[in-house]
């Protein structure tokens, strides 16, 4: 029996296919040393940045964090666990391991000497201060209006008109 055309089915499966996931096997026999990319959260509050990233099963000997001038790198590996038993069978093998760097370039508000990083329950959270003082600076548009409020030029400029 012929199974009927459906649009929507088609379309779900060519959004779910990644035509790379085939070459991923071949690409990791290639390189001498597995690569993986780690999980990374990244927020802003008034005061501070913070960064966490996901490294269960990475040892605090591991990673190394680091600054050069306003560029934060975090790198590490993770070792490999694999361990076959007799009379066991693997089905699945899906953790990745081996080496891994992230790197985010800070903003001018940072504060770079009180940088502070913890590596708690396969989270590595980094804490890094905003500087006392530093405030973002509004770049108006040319040409753009001015607000409701208006600027005392804009304020003067309505005044000599109306005279």
């Amino acid at each position: 029996m012929m199974r009927a055309l459906d649009p929507e089915r088609m379309m779900r499966e060519m959004f779910q296919w990644d035509p790379f996931a085939e070459m991923e096997p071949v690409t990791r026999l290639r390189q001498p040393e597995a690569w993986f990319s780690p999980d990374i959260e990244l927020r802003e509050t008034k005061d501070r940045f913070v960064f966490r990233a996901d490294l269960p099963g990475v040892k605090e000997s591991d990673v190394d964090v680091s600054i050069s001038g306003r560029q934060l790198s975090i790198s590490g590996k993770r070792d490999e666990e694999r361990e076959e038993r007799e009379g066991e069978r693997v089905y699945a093998y899906e953790r990745e391991y081996g080496s891994f760097c992230r790197s985010f370039t800070l903003p001018e508000s940072a504060d770079l000497d009180n940088i502070q990083a913890e590596l708690k329950n396969g989270v590595l959270e980094i804490i890094v201060p905003k500087a006392a003082g530093v405030k973002p600076k509004q770049i108006p548009l040319r040409g753009k209006e001015p607000s409701a409020e208006g600027s005392t030029e804009a304020k003067k400029s309505e005044a000599k008109k109306a005279a």
